[in-house]
């Protein structure tokens, strides 16, 4: 979707997978503003140029998360672009709210291929070109779900609980070539994903009550995160999953009198 000749630049380059959902778009924005060359991929061609025209520097690559091989390419897409790759973001994911008795087995598959496969296609992917270049850093979207016993979350708890182990998992193997590999554990967070948790004033309300903090998340609570983790600043850390829930994972508040 955007011109394929080479840019010959010195900013750092980010490839976001799911940079039309609304942490990715986010992240985009974010780091577009602090001056990154910036490529993402997503299955949605218009929601892809929605934002390249808000963007139009984006380098912009129309692919399934759950294709490898669609996932390489657009890998292979960024670094014949940009030269390089210097963090991978991977916001993609589903919602899947179901005990176990009444989750279909295609809606297991998929939620695992999903959070779950797509993960470690972007993963696999993104550090053949940063061992190469001397490193990188890689942030991956966890759920307060792998962390908290909710009840029926069985198949996404099953599938972030694995990208739990990928991070720390990977982040031990890359360590020694310089590439960071973290990963963030939101709790509900207010975006087009999230839409029909979020439908009503009674469901948002309820939805609020869950979060010790007393409210949703906005993707800014996500985006600005992962922007930090992906920066000089975050250069000592790896192996971590951020909690960023409104304290559900962890908190147990004083009930109210």
């Amino acid at each position: 979707m955007t011109n394929e000749t080479p840019v010959t630049s010195p900013a750092p380059v980010a490839l976001i997978a799911g940079i039309s959902g609304g942490i990715g778009s986010d992240v985009a924005r974010r780091l577009s503003a602090a001056g990154w060359n910036v490529a993402g991929y997503a299955r949605n061609l218009e929601k892809l140029a929605a934002l390249q025209s808000e963007l139009p520097s984006l380098h912009t690559i129309t692919a399934d998360a759950t294709d490898a091989v669609a996932v390489e390419a657009a890998v292979q897409s960024t670094v014949a672009r940009f030269g390089r790759i210097d963090a991978y973001v991977h916001a993609v994911g589903s919602i899947l709210i179901k005990p176990a008795h009444l989750t279909k087995l295609d809606e297991w598959k998929r939620v695992i291929d999903l959070n779950l496969n797509s993960a470690f296609y972007g993963l696999k992917s993104a550090v053949v070109p940063m061992q190469s270049q001397g490193g990188g850093s890689i942030v991956l979207i966890s759920s307060v779900a792998a962390q908290a016993g909710l009840p029926n979350h069985e198949a996404i708890a099953a599938a972030k609980g694995g990208v739990n182990g990928l991070v720390l998992a990977a982040a031990a193997s890359y360590a020694n070539k310089n590439i960071r590999i973290n990963a963030v554990a939101p709790g509900l967070v207010d975006t087009p994903l999230a839409a029909g948790l979020l439908a009503s004033d009674q469901a948002r309300e309820l939805s609020a009550k869950m979060h010790p903090l007393g409210k949703v998340g906005r993707p800014a609570n996500i985006a600005s995160l992962i922007a930090w983790m992906l920066s000089p600043d975050a250069d000592w850390v790896t192996g971590q999953i951020w909690s960023v829930d409104g304290g559900m994972a962890h908190v147990r508040p004083r009930p109210k009198l």
